[in-house]
């Protein structure tokens, strides 16, 4: 029951796909030869102060620690004159470690410079015994000396180590030495130390193996906390309207309707039913908007004088300030809107008029308001260690390379790892946390190329890449537990599904009290506003796309941005759109819940057919034991499907959720459906590949219009069975109601009810293989089909 099977004429399919891709075989599937499956881990995480059931969270203890050797430059002072011995230099200072080079930026004409720069880079990485910190002057470069004013060397055995808490590493002045180690006037305050992640000037330091990266690309690599912003929905009701001025003269029947405009959403009541100058529609329209109000609610009246030409008949801009922020149950207050209307006059110059027109509206906000925020019940720790076996996303200096970097988004919070440069196996483990107010949400986390790091001036229209992303629901994780597990990152492509690597992830969820956890299941998921006033299918993905929209222009602006690609992948946007892929999929997991019904009718069949004597023998008894005892029904089912929910306690899920290819329907997708998914809305494909997708959904959607048809059928007759519409049919149907009832009313119920079962599960020697009287009954009765054209 899991394939969707389609009939189609083969060879005018094949020619229509050769001629859009005749490299393709569009009757032959993309191969799979990857490994999906999750795997558990077993990092050091806390330096291995943390076991898998450890319940005292701290800070940095869901990742492995990392060493680093940090250089913070502070300033320096007595730096000599130039060589004219008239002005000052302009003093910078290279931190260099074997082929690692930093830069601080520069002073022109200072003797005394403060700069107050971290430098840092992976003790695994370092390749050299001496660390050189060069004080130098950016004027002289090119010299001999390469502007060299004078250098402070470390062993890098001797620099000393520090942990927090401990406190930061006081800087000291240093003697600065020329290339033959003599002392030269001029000192440098420096401060080196080896430390972790965890030191405070981490987040604000340059690596030294980023160097490379110039200009707004800085940005671009660093870590970052993003808040996504306060949304509010905007009800607008519009109620009616008085005294618009037609400006068709003798126009009998107005076709009139209101147009709303909030930023880039435009939104339309229906016409007025009320063909006069005083319409009336009294329509809902939801908008999405967020804090702080930048945007003015413009609305307009409109009248549709041609099916190409609307006549504006005035307009009011409404601030968002002005508008009732309601968080209660209380009725919003109707207020009456006077309309302007732009008049040209005779000189050909434009004044606004003022009417005696006016709309009547009611309009609120209402929800993101602190006093329906539920209390938190936990706190979620994520880790995000490492990555392996990434893919190559782009092309630089010849040769593949991935600059991966990693986006987490839960509730409102975004987080952004900093950006691993030209890495397949990127180490991040970085950690972070989120407030929890309700178990029953998803954690996703997606792995990302960073094509930005030139600078916006020269990458501006790039996209960074997709790699990959995860997404766990907390529901499905134990309390106080730490999962670490290799997750893979699929990503469905035209050319297929692929494995673009695996991200390993540390992550519990802690709680403080077990019983605010349970008491969350008996809480309704939305506020109370959203059931006493239910919206509608058709606003609720209208309101979601609003809402998508403004997230990603807003977190598009934050510094560094979190692109528009980015955020609408995290957030599933398209996820809805037509997919022959995902409708299979959809079927199989119908039929994966009607399995265990249709075990258990298998089952019964077999204990009707006596394939097992001795079990049919028992149900028997037990059939009759709750005729004779009802009461023992409800607490015997009860009973079993506690000792069933007990027995599958073994068996219970040990992994989290992860993407599933088996269940997604993408181990074997046909190139036509691949290049049917991945196509543009409209569609840019050729007219004969447009033919044969318009013939495969003519093929689906028959075999749905006969499913409909035969439960139409089946319906309608259960419906005459009362309505005379077969007399005969309906006359016999009485009589054997008028003899049940007589029947029913004599019988013991515990009688008929064990004939009824002895009956249904009697031996097959007493059964024929003909359709029982009642069934064919029921199919002698007519439908509606007769009267189908």
């Amino acid at each position: 029951m899991s394939n969707l099977k389609i009939n189609q004429n083969p060879s005018k399919n094949q020619n229509a796909n050769q001629n859009q891709y005749p490299n393709k075989n569009y009757n032959s599937y993309p191969l799979v030869n990857e490994d999906f499956n999750l795997k558990e881990t077993k990092p050091t995480l806390g330096g291995g102060r943390v076991t898998e059931n450890d319940r005292l969270g701290t800070a940095f203890d869901l990742v492995e620690q990392m060493h680093y050797l940090y250089v913070r430059v502070v300033k320096a002072k007595d730096i000599p004159l130039k060589k004219d011995g008239n002005s000052n230099p302009h003093p910078f200072v290279e931190v260099q470690l074997g082929n690692l080079k930093g830069l601080t930026f520069h002073f022109e004409h200072k003797s005394s410079p403060e700069w107050s720069q971290v430098f840092v880079v992976l003790k695994d990485r370092i390749q050299s015994r001496v660390l050189e910190v060069c004080l130098k002057d950016k004027s002289r470069i090119g010299d001999s000396d390469d502007g060299l004013i004078g250098k402070v060397n470390f062993e890098i055995n001797e620099v000393p180590k520090r942990v927090p808490p401990d406190s930061p590493l006081a800087p000291q002045w240093y003697w600065l030495e020329n290339r033959k180690g003599e002392k030269v006037k001029g000192e440098l305050m420096l401060a080196v130390w080896i430390g972790t992640q965890a030191d405070e000037a981490f987040q604000e330091a340059l690596h030294l193996d980023a160097t490379a990266v110039n200009g707004d690309g800085v940005a671009n690599i660093k870590s970052k906390v993003y808040l996504s912003p306060r949304l509010w929905y905007l009800r607008v009701n519009v109620i009616e309207a008085q005294e618009l001025q037609i400006g068709i003269k003798n126009r009998l029947q107005p076709e009139i309707y209101a147009r709303i405009t909030l930023g880039n959403v435009v939104l339309r009541t229906k016409n007025s039913l009320s063909k006069n100058v005083c319409p009336s529609w009294n329509e809902d329209l939801m908008f999405v908007v967020a804090e702080p109000f930048e945007d003015q609610l413009v609305l307009s009246v409109e009248d549709k004088v041609a099916p190409n030409k609307d006549e504006l008949l005035g307009k009011c801009v409404i601030s968002l300030q002005d508008v009732e922020k309601r968080v209660d149950f209380s009725t919003p207050i109707s207020k009456w809107y006077g309309l302007e209307k732009e008049v040209v006059s005779e000189g050909g110059n434009s004044k606004v008029s003022k009417l005696n027109s006016k709309v009547h509206l009611s309009s609120d906000l209402k929800a993101t308001s602190k006093e329906l925020w539920k209390p938190s019940i936990g706190v979620l720790e994520l880790g995000i260690l490492n990555a392996q076996g990434l893919s190559p996303m782009k092309n630089r200096d010849g040769r593949g390379i991935t600059d991966p970097y990693c986006v987490a988004k839960y509730g409102q919070k975004w987080i952004r790892t900093r950006t691993i440069i030209n890495s397949f196996n990127p180490n991040w483990n970085e950690q972070y946390t989120w407030e929890v107010f309700d178990p029953c949400t998803v954690i996703t986390i997606g792995v990302f190329d960073n094509c930005h790091l030139q600078g916006e001036d020269k990458n501006d229209k790039a996209k960074d890449s997709k790699i990959g992303k995860v997404r766990i629901r907390l529901s499905t994780l134990e309390t106080n537990r730490v999962y670490t597990h290799s997750y893979p990152l699929i990503v469905l492509t035209p050319a297929g599904v692929k494995k673009m690597g695996e991200i390993q992830l540390a992550v519990r969820f802690s709680c403080s009290s077990l019983f605010n956890i349970l008491a969350m299941y008996s809480q309704p998921l939305l506020p109370t506003l959203h059931y006493l006033h239910p919206l509608t299918y058709y606003q609720i993905d209208n309101l979601r796309h609003q809402a998508t929209q403004i997230v990603a222009t807003r977190l598009s602006r934050a510094e560094p941005p979190l692109r528009r690609e980015l955020v609408e992948y995290m957030l599933d946007v398209g996820s809805n759109t037509w997919s022959i892929r995902r409708c299979k999929a959809n079927y199989a997991r119908i039929a994966g819940i009607l399995t265990g019904l249709i075990a258990i009718c298998k089952w019964f069949n077999g204990i009707c057919t006596w394939k097992n004597p001795f079990t049919t023998v028992l149900v028997h008894i037990i059939f009759f034991l709750f005729v004779c005892f009802p009461r023992l029904i409800l607490s015997s089912m009860f009973v079993v499907v506690f000792f069933i929910g007990t027995w599958n306690y073994r068996m219970r899920p040990r992994k989290p959720p992860h993407m599933d290819i088996k269940l997604s329907q993408a181990e074997r997708v046909p190139w036509d459906e691949l290049d049917e998914e991945f196509d543009t809305f409209p569609t840019s494909r050729n007219n004969d590949a447009v033919r044969m997708r318009y013939d495969r959904l003519r093929s689906i959607g028959s075999r749905m219009q006969a499913v409909a048809g035969d439960l139409a059928n089946q319906g309608e007759r259960f419906y005459n069975l009362l309505t005379w519409r077969d007399p005969r049919a309906t006359a016999l149907f009485l009589i054997f109601c008028l003899v049940a009832s007589v029947v029913l009313y004599v019988t013991p119920f515990t009688v008929l009810v064990s004939l009824m079962g002895f009956y249904t599960m009697r031996h097959p020697k007493f059964r024929e293989k003909l359709p029982s009287v009642p069934l064919s009954f029921f199919r002698r009765l007519p439908a509606k089909t007769d009267s189908l054209l």
